[in-house]
């Protein structure tokens, strides 16, 4: 069942970084509640591929947890929620600085029914500041972090986007490594805390190995090199295009060899890094290796580069994934049966464990799905459930 079997969670979050979060917790053992609103629950409920009132957003973020609605704006919401918090190990929400202390569900009020829980206030700027009450998502912090800045390819010459949710996901893993290691901390005698992510700070941490290079050292004296960035290199082929990195002499010499010039080793202008960046010799040679590119099919020079220990991959549309020789060796992808969306394909978590080892999920909640079993466990009988949904507090 996992490391974390016997942990529980309760979820207050919604579209991808909690929710990720949460199901990566999910997937190492945990029991997770989703806890949604009134009307369509999480907002990713209502957008993505669909089928059978189930879309591969959700499919994508919760699988293997339960999910409940419950009406927090009532005060008998607010108290089923309590009672989740109860027996809850971990608490995530990610609500707006301030709106969940109007909701009583912040960690000041929570830690007074139940001290021993972890419990994550996720915000996008942080829980005070001259930001923190701004709405956020993904690309709006890849512009402001910097990433934007370096999504350039030298060919053209304008920023652009990750066009996938980089710093959400990011933040995802952050709050699993987090959570992880407080509950360490808590079986060594800490007891329960509070942990505060912003996803700001993750975005500029996630970054900063590589793409803060050129801003770390900050004496006038540093040395000026080449950005991480630069060292990037995606070439047209003849029938497509592939990705290669080569840095180091041998690799550099390996591509020279691999394009059919290995006479560009010992021509003064390309044989040393200092020879190459020295006038416009990095321009020339630039040129140079574009043009052989084009004269090789994609498959073909892949094959040579590698023969040569240089580097590279083909640019593979997502659906061709499935077939990547490696991928499919790992057993990276898993199918199963969902009882309304029909067949699914999900990533298994991407640690192997060699002894509690992790099961596949092969489930995701239907809106509402567990809301009597979930307040069966909590001890709340039928006719109060009954007089739940008639009052609209658990539909």
């Amino acid at each position: 069942m996992g490391p974390l079997e016997g942990i529980k969670i309760v979820d207050f979050t919604q579209v991808v970084a909690g929710p990720v979060a949460t199901m990566l917790l999910a997937e190492l053992g945990a029991d997770v509640i989703k806890v949604e609103y009134p009307g369509i629950g999480d907002i990713t409920r209502s957008s993505g591929f669909s089928k059978g009132g189930m879309n591969s957003a959700v499919l994508n973020c919760n699988r293997g947890k339960r999910s409940i609605q419950i009406n927090l704006k009532e005060t008998k919401g607010q108290e089923v929620a309590l009672d989740l918090i109860r027996g809850a190990d971990v608490v995530v929400q990610s609500m707006r600085p301030g709106k969940i202390e109007n909701l009583g569900l912040d960690y000041k009020s929570i830690s007074k029914i139940n001290p021993s829980a972890i419990y994550v206030s996720l915000s996008g700027y942080g829980q005070d500041g001259p930001y923190s009450g701004r709405a956020v998502y993904d690309p709006v912090l890849q512009a402001q972090c910097g990433y934007v800045s370096l999504q350039v390819n030298p060919e053209i010459p304008f920023p652009d986007l990750m066009r996938t949710a980089i710093i959400d996901k990011a933040v995802a893993w952050e709050i699993a490594l987090s959570v992880t290691a407080a509950l360490f901390a808590r079986e060594k005698g800490s007891g329960g805390q509070e942990l505060q992510i912003a996803m700001v700070d993750v975005a500029i941490s996630f970054l900063w190995p590589d793409g803060g290079m050129a801003e770390t050292l900050l004496d006038e004296d540093v040395e000026p090199g080449t950005h991480l960035s630069r060292l990037m290199n995606m070439t047209e082929t003849k029938n497509g295009h592939i990705v290669y990195f080569a840095v180091t002499d041998s690799q550099i010499k390996g591509l020279y060899q691999s394009l059919g010039h290995p006479e560009w080793f010992t021509d003064p202008r390309f044989a040393t890094r200092e020879a190459r960046h020295t006038d416009n010799n990095n321009e020339i040679l630039g040129t140079l290796i574009a043009d052989a590119f084009r004269e090789f099919d994609t498959h073909h020079i892949a094959g040579k580069l590698h023969e040569h220990s240089v580097p590279c991959g083909e640019v593979t549309e997502i659906a061709e994934t499935f077939d990547n020789p490696q991928i499919r060796h790992n057993q990276t992808f898993y199918e199963w049966e969902h009882p309304t969306a029909g067949k699914v394909r999900s990533p298994r978590h991407s640690t192997l464990f060699s002894k509690t080892k992790l099961t596949n999920l092969a489930s995701a909640p239907i809106l509402n799905e567990h809301a009597d079993e979930i307040m069966t466990e909590l001890g709340i009988g039928k006719s109060h459930r009954d007089l739940l949904k008639e009052d609209g507090i658990v539909p």
